[in-house]
């Protein structure tokens, strides 16, 4: 994984981004010598967020099978929402 400088994207902007993208699937962002942000392609990205998404379907249906649900109706689910906070 390489690394930019907030002073190189400063002076070279995306240019230093896309260099290094070139080579390495995530880029860090170097602020004042500490590692401050990821920048990654827009398909690597949207790769993780559906990864994401399937990690929450299936502890979503790990949930149901194990019976750690709640059904109730709206009126009763906004009252416990909001008694929550």
């Amino acid at each position: 994984m390489g690394t930019v400088t907030a002073n190189e994207l400063k002076t070279r902007g995306v240019s230093a981004v896309e260099e290094h993208l070139e080579t390495d699937d995530e880029v860090v962002i170097s602020v004042r010598g500490q590692d401050k942000y990821v920048v990654m392609s827009l398909d690597k990205y949207s790769q993780l967020r559906e990864y994401e998404l399937d990690i929450a379907v299936r502890e979503a249906r790990a949930d149901y099978e194990a019976g750690r649900v709640i059904t109730e109706s709206v009126d009763d689910h906004m009252k416990r929402v909001t008694d929550a906070l």
